[in-house]
């Protein structure tokens, strides 16, 4: 065999190489951008249960605090504004914009539900209802599963962005148009703690 034919064999297996190497940081791309795409799918699982049940609270809540109609249409109004952002992070996890309004819808409810709570303090009937103890035992539960898928869902983010940055990766993920994706996060202080719903 003469050079040429070397030469081509050596420019056909650098071609092929560099082929292979494309597809597996491809599809490593994408397993990782799925794995971050379902991991706020489980949040979601959770916000929506949480959702559902802040109506009911609220009904149980009215019967005792007639005179606080303010912070009960306060709670429901955020609670409708964080359903409406959680929808569109669903539709597109991990876009910053739609990240930071979920992260701000979220910390909307989170601080009407501390006033609903701090106000229901002043209605021991309401303290004492069993429907109420039940709801914030349920919402409680519910926070700490969100905190966990949150916490879950931002490793994921995690783990795709550093993939996506590496060397030779960066290269790959432009051209196939691998997106920088966002964490969920929550922006003020006061925000990052779970509202209080005990009623000792």
């Amino acid at each position: 065999m003469g050079n040429a034919v070397w030469i081509l064999i050596i420019i056909v297996g650098g071609i092929v190489l560099l082929a292979l190497m494309a597809v597996g940081i491809y599809n490593s791309l994408v397993t990782l951008r799925n794995r971050y795409k379902n991991a706020f799918a489980q949040i979601d699982v959770q916000l929506k249960r949480r959702y559902d049940l802040i109506p009911n609270l609220v009904e149980v809540a009215k019967g005792y605090m007639k005179h606080e109609r303010e912070t009960l249409e306060a709670v429901i109004q955020a609670r409708n504004q964080a359903v409406t952002a959680g929808q569109a992070a669903a539709q597109n996890p991990g876009d910053p914009k739609a990240m930071k309004s979920l992260g701000r819808a979220e910390g909307q409810l989170t601080g009407a539900l501390g006033r609903l709570f701090a106000l229901s303090e002043n209605y021991p009937d309401l303290k004492a209802n069993q429907n109420m103890l039940a709801l914030q035992e349920e919402l409680t539960s519910t926070e700490n599963k969100v905190s966990f898928s949150r916490q879950a869902y931002n490793d994921a983010v995690t783990r795709y962005n550093t993939a996506r940055e590496k060397f030779p990766n960066v290269i790959f993920a432009g051209m196939f148009n691998f997106q920088e994706a966002d964490l969920f996060e929550i922006e003020e202080e006061q925000q990052r703690e779970a509202p209080k719903v005990s009623f000792d």
